[in-house]
């Protein structure tokens, strides 16, 4: 009996939080946030941030990606087509 009393006064996760979808990034927003990343020298969240910004990818994407998505042999490629997780749909970015 004392579960259902729990139940009935059960707060929502989300009560008082804004839901949906964010605002995008301002370009001065992003440039504030390279800056911040150099500074504090950490080269592999620099790159996953100017990857995720170039491909539009959702993070569960970024995270998955793989050396031999991005190189072939000892050289960067200039494009890479990744296969959303979410859609199953390829997608084609540049790299800068």
């Amino acid at each position: 009996m004392g579960t259902n009393a729990n139940a009935a006064h059960r707060e929502p996760w989300n009560k008082g939080k804004i839901v949906g979808q964010k605002a995008p990034f301002k370009l001065k927003d992003i440039r504030a946030l390279r800056v911040q990343i150099q500074m504090e020298c950490r080269v592999r969240e620099l790159a996953l941030f100017n990857l995720g910004i170039d491909s539009k990818l959702r993070g569960c994407d970024l995270v998955r990606l793989k050396v031999r998505d991005v190189c072939h042999g000892d050289q960067l490629a200039t494009r890479a087509i990744v296969m959303q997780r979410k859609t199953q749909r390829p997608v084609q970015f540049e790299i800068t």
